[in-house]
């Protein structure tokens, strides 16, 4: 059964940070280029950042470029992201996803 499980979500205040995880079972994980997504409260689904299959390439969203950091483990098949600076407007439902399969997510909640 393919499974991509994120944790690591939280409550957190403006300008902190949380590292997010996400264990990845059921397919062979080094093959795929990875993302992070996340879905606001009443919004749409944005794509958050992208990694390729060997992590030597990563892609960012402008609203998280310089503040995020997406990094993966193909030895104990995880996707992370670290996020920085974290700012009101990031709290969301963030997953992982290898673009048809997303997995289930974790609350991210930036607030004082």
């Amino acid at each position: 059964e393919v499974q991509l499980q994120a944790s690591g979500g939280g409550l957190v205040q403006p300008g902190g940070s949380l590292r997010l995880s996400c264990a990845a079972s059921g397919f062979t994980f080094s093959t795929r280029y990875m993302r992070w997504a996340r879905q606001a409260p009443g919004k749409g689904v944005e794509w958050v950042s992208g990694i390729s299959r060997d992590g030597s390439k990563t892609d960012y969203a402008n609203s998280v470029k310089g503040r995020f950091t997406i990094s993966r483990d193909n030895t104990k098949n995880m996707l992370y992201l670290q996020m920085n600076s974290l700012k009101s407007e990031d709290t969301a439902v963030y997953y992982c996803t290898d673009g048809s399969i997303r997995g289930q997510g974790t609350l991210v909640t930036v607030s004082s």
